[in-house]
């Protein structure tokens, strides 16, 4: 498989994800602002959408969208444990997904990072944080993980909220939230994740500077 990539972006959590599973894939970097992959071909060809993730499957079909890119990883190697296969569990997991998605990633986290998001936006987003981390916090307090065990869930909300870090977001209110980061820092497939992916992201930097 291949995994079209941006450093340190939502893509990190089917890296995560790709590393606990103990699957081997080719890591594809790609600079969404620009839309081109290192070698300067056009990553529009790939994703007309311009987002990562973006996987290769063996056979050559791509999927898109985080939720079920991580979803299909999980699948392709059961043993791994990292997705319940059906029921409510299976449910569960979906719900934890999309929440990170849609309330975490897209209305807290997008509008912190977009350098070009009003001071009014900033606020709003801000707003928005408060009731999220609030929700998650409760439901983190006692638990190790989201469900039952490390799951893709783990993998996308340790990144999602991995960009506290770029935004000043403090956990210091949400303590449950604060420590489970804690903790998910330590674990041997997030950590050698941000090493490579800070790597990446410095080396695209410096691609992007001024010469």
């Amino acid at each position: 498989m291949e995994l079209y990539f941006s450093p340190l972006a939502c893509s990190m959590g089917t890296r995560i994800a790709f590393y606990e599973a103990g699957i081997e894939a080719r890591f594809i970097a790609v600079d969404t602002r620009a839309k081109r992959l290192a070698d300067g071909s056009d990553f529009l060809a790939v994703n007309p959408m311009g987002q990562v993730p973006v996987l290769r499957m063996d056979n050559g079909e791509l999927l898109t969208e985080n939720p079920a890119v991580l979803q299909y990883v999980a699948d392709a190697r059961p043993q791994a444990g990292l997705a319940p296969r059906d029921g409510i569990a299976r449910y569960r997991l979906q719900q934890w997904l999309n929440f990170i998605s849609t309330e975490l990633h897209k209305v807290v986290f997008v509008p912190l990072l977009d350098p070009t998001m009003p001071d009014a936006g900033k606020a709003y987003a801000r707003q928005k944080a408060e009731p999220r981390l609030a929700y998650l916090n409760a439901r983190l307090k006692g638990k190790e993980y989201l469900l039952d065990r490390f799951t893709v869930a783990d993998a996308y909300l340790v990144t999602v909220l991995n960009w506290a870090r770029f935004t000043a977001v403090d956990f210091a209110k949400w303590p449950a939230v604060k420590s489970y980061m804690d903790r998910m820092y330590q674990r041997p497939s997030v950590a050698k994740a941000l090493v490579e992916e800070t790597r990446a992201y410095q080396d695209q930097e410096a691609r992007r500077a001024p010469r």
